[in-house]
């Protein structure tokens, strides 16, 4: 497949605006503003365009959403705050190719009629937000930003607002409770961002790697983009592998290639022909998949089906050698420390999971421990105020599914045999 997201992170001068537009950067954005609003809309409905930054939601149907909603003014937020372990699809396009977010975004504001934009980066991304910041400055001074955009009578600005590392703040509520200057933590839903976002005003939040693939829908057409990868989920999608394999990296593909082809065809295989054991498609929060199940489709439709979800596309893969216990107890010292504390499934559970997985893990299990790790995440399961608390709860469940063995035998042996 033809690279569009990567295609220009070869060159290690593509984040100046000059090279960027040697590479036919910013047709895209003449070729929208010289369109209606309507059309781009549904140029992105015809591409079947689906949210990148795990929920996979129809991205046209939520822009209708915000430009239904008579209320002005509106924004347009991006969500670069990539912040799930195992997740760093989003971080070649922002500091190897920041002027195709910017154009994605340009033309986003365009099309929602939002004359604001803000790109929330992720906390521990410095260099990325120098890089931003200098490629936000040049696309101004070309007149691809500010008030009347190439003479078009179009406003548009943008700046970067930078998080302080807080994993909450990817849930797009938590994320505009701090780009308003209030604790990160999330609202209530309804209202959803869309009416009540920003201000109180009508919000759109997409992803990175979401607003990316704008250039290319209104260059090539949404039919173009709709017949790369899966029916049900179209385009090309960035998967980052990372764990026990040969060639860790981000890698552009079709969207719905499997999961095995990603491990072994793209990634090299298993790093020194150890045998896999487990892999967690999607990003931590996503729920572990066996060796035997790797089989499937990596998209938005068919990973449910197949026991886990798509998520952000981050693959962890780990072999033979690797502890599921110590997997789990590190997972859950992450969710407990990033729980923002606002509902008591979250704040209390997190930390009751944590602490019994820790004595299992030093040896100090008790009888009955794996039951009780059950009960608690069955307990939050489904009672938590955003998915922090789900995914917590979903990552004890899924390895007592798979690798309850593990556990028991911890338990029973007073020590990890995988130390």
């Amino acid at each position: 497949m033809e690279k569009i997201l990567l295609k220009n992170t070869g060159n290690p001068k593509a984040a100046d605006i000059e090279e960027y537009e040697k590479a036919g950067g910013y047709a895209g954005l003449k070729k929208a503003l010289a369109r209606e609003p309507k059309d781009i809309i549904e140029e992105v409905k015809k591409s079947g365009l689906r949210g990148r930054g795990g929920a996979g939601f129809p991205t046209a149907m939520k822009w209708n959403f915000a430009v239904a909603d008579p209320k002005f003014p509106k924004y347009l937020i991006c969500n670069a705050d990539e912040g799930e372990p195992g997740t760093f699809k989003d971080r070649p396009i922002l500091e190897k190719d920041p002027h195709l977010l910017i154009e994605g975004m340009a033309i986003s504001g365009y099309a929602l009629g939002a004359e604001h934009g803000y790109i929330y980066l992720r906390g521990e991304y410095p260099e990325a937000r120098n890089i931003l910041d200098k490629a936000i400055q040049e696309a101004y001074e070309k007149k691809y930003l500010g008030a009347d955009i190439l003479g078009k009578g179009v406003t548009f600005t943008l700046s970067v607002h930078q998080g302080a590392g807080a994993y909450i703040c990817g849930e797009e509520t938590a994320l505009i409770e701090s780009i308003e200057g209030k604790k990160g933590q999330p609202r209530n839903k309804p209202p959803f961002p869309v009416n009540s976002g920003a201000w109180a005003m009508p919000t759109i939040v997409n992803n990175v790697e979401t607003l990316s693939n704008l250039p290319f829908i209104i260059e090539a057409g949404g039919e173009a983009y709709a017949s790369i990868g899966s029916k049900d989920c179209p385009g090309p999608k960035l998967f980052c592998v990372s764990g026990c394999v040969n060639k860790p990296g981000v890698y552009e593909l079709p969207m719905g290639t499997s999961l095995k082809e990603i491990i072994f065809d793209h990634a090299g295989g298993m790093r020194n022909g150890a045998k896999l054991k487990a892999v967690i498609p999607g990003g931590i929060s996503t729920p572990v998949l066996p060796a035997g199940s790797i089989d499937c489709a990596m998209d938005f439709v068919a990973m449910p089906k197949a026991g886990s979800m798509l998520g952000s596309g981050a693959v962890i893969v780990m072999d033979e050698s690797v502890c599921m216990v110590k997997v789990t107890y590190r997972a859950l010292k992450f969710f407990e420390h990033e729980s923002c504390g606002k509902c008591v499934p979250c704040r209390e559970g997190t930390e009751w999971l944590r602490k019994i997985l820790e004595r299992i893990e030093r040896g100090k299990g008790r009888k009955g421990d794996v039951e009780l790790l059950s009960e608690v995440a069955g307990i939050m399961s489904g009672r938590t105020f955003c998915p922090l608390g789900d995914g917590a709860a979903g990552v004890v469940i899924a390895m007592l599914k798979h690798f309850r063995n593990e556990f028991e035998q911890h338990i029973k042996s007073k020590k990890c045999t995988f130390s």
